[in-house]
């Protein structure tokens, strides 16, 4: 913007303020009002048919392309993994399914000679709706220049003529008073012809332009809808000539497809390497915690006090052993509790629990802080904040304890809940 510009703007900004929140005296003309409403409904829509059309000629492009690469891909799934040591039978002439790989080749070819002959078509979208657009598009920014002028014109004039009326309501006018209310008069008269001037050049030439706008849409329009025609028309003939002997198009499309397929779902189920289940194995121990275990005469559990998923299977040779007086309490497998535990000599059992003088023993409850989704049968289902009545459990939380709901009875990990007092 030039100095020049800037400093009308200054100029017109207390005049822009009022007209904004009605401020004074505005001028209003309901004749140009309607014409800019229409006109900028000119603008949105143009700009949204130039959009429109060039997205429909890439999206028609994009799903040729997206074909072509569904085959292409379609095809290296039905390639052998040739060469590769993992796979036994790389090496092997016969793998693969040639029928499958010759029919991808076939369709790729029919594909791209589809896309060839649509290219005319297609181009014809880019010469006969978008660039006409993009023409209309330029008009149209010409004529919104015309208008911003016009506005600007307007807030001079509305300036000039509440400054002229301000200075003739004066009662006692000054020398001084005199001399502004002259250059104000002139002021006033080359606003109101400036304005009047450009207002009704646009109030007579706007709906010309609404005119020929349509005239100017309604050979397009019908042009973009043979266009249509004859992209839909091609895809459909070349589709529907298909010659590819992999594909039978004399049966139903569903079962074709369960031909095809055969058993090889229940087969692939059946590979150990497609089901991803934790069995709470337990990880070998390391030669720090192996040294360890045998100078304090036990077993080192490589579970930590951070709660895991890791898990033991009902009935597996893994179970936690229950708890004895006379026997090893066991440890948990972190670093720091393993050189505490070498470092200290081995203390003795806990005496055991007086019995309670009178009345049965009160039930031992745990409260769950974490929820636990049963992974196998015989597995305790359990939310955040259960409580659950112990059944049979051990000192050592990283174990497996047995407890109960209501009526649902199972077991769970020890390090999932904490001990009611």
């Amino acid at each position: 913007m030039s100095w020049k510009g800037f400093s009308k703007g200054v100029h017109r900004a207390p005049q822009q303020f009022k007209q904004k929140f009605n401020l004074g005296e505005i001028t209003k003309d309901a004749v140009f009002m309607d014409a800019e409403r229409r006109f900028a409904e000119l603008e949105t829509e143009t700009k949204k048919l130039h959009d429109e059309s060039s997205r429909y000629f890439k999206s028609i492009n994009d799903m040729l392309d997206h074909q072509i690469e569904f085959a292409k891909a379609v095809e290296e799934i039905y390639k052998p993994i040739s060469g590769r040591a993992s796979d036994p039978n790389s090496f092997v002439d016969d793998v693969g399914n040639p029928e499958g790989i010759r029919a991808c080749e076939e369709y790729q070819t029919l594909v791209q000679e589809l896309k060839e002959s649509l290219a005319p078509e297609l181009e014809l979208i880019q010469t006969r709706i978008v660039a006409p657009a993009d023409e209309l598009m330029a008009i149209l920014k010409v004529a919104r220049k015309w208008t911003v002028k016009r506005d600007h014109k307007q807030l001079d004039y509305d300036k000039e003529r509440n400054k002229l009326k301000k200075l003739q309501d004066k009662s006692d006018r000054s020398a001084k008073d005199e001399s502004a209310l002259y250059k104000t008069e002139n002021a006033y008269e080359d606003a109101t012809q400036q304005y009047e001037d450009l207002n009704n050049l646009l109030k007579l030439e706007l709906p010309q332009l609404f005119e020929y706008e349509r005239e100017f849409i309604q050979p397009l329009f019908q042009s973009f809808y043979y266009m249509q025609l004859n992209v839909f028309y091609t895809l459909h003939e070349k589709m529907q000539a298909i010659d590819i002997g992999y594909f039978d198009f004399t049966r139903d499309i569903e079962d074709a497809f369960q031909e095809k397929r055969g058993d090889v779902q229940a087969q692939v189920e059946a590979i150990p390497v497609v089901k991803f289940k934790t069995t709470g194995q337990r990880r070998p121990p390391s030669k720090f915690q192996s040294k360890l275990a045998l100078e304090n005469g036990r077993t080192s559990s490589p579970t930590g006090s951070v709660p895991s998923t890791r898990r033991l299977t009902v009935g597996s040779h893994d179970t936690p052993p229950p708890y004895s007086p006379n026997g090893d309490l066991g440890r948990s497998a972190s670093t720091g509790s393993s050189m505490v535990a070498a470092a200290k000599a081995k203390p003795p059992p806990p005496k055991p629990k007086p019995s309670r003088l009178s009345g049965a023993p009160a039930a031992e409850t745990v409260t769950a802080i974490w929820p636990y989704e049963a992974q196998a049968e015989g597995d305790l289902t359990f939310n955040t904040g259960d409580v659950i009545e112990i059944v049979q459990r051990t000192e050592n939380v990283n174990e497996w304890w047995v407890g109960r709901i209501g009526t649902r009875q199972g077991q769970f990990p020890g390090n999932y809940v904490e001990l009611n007092s």
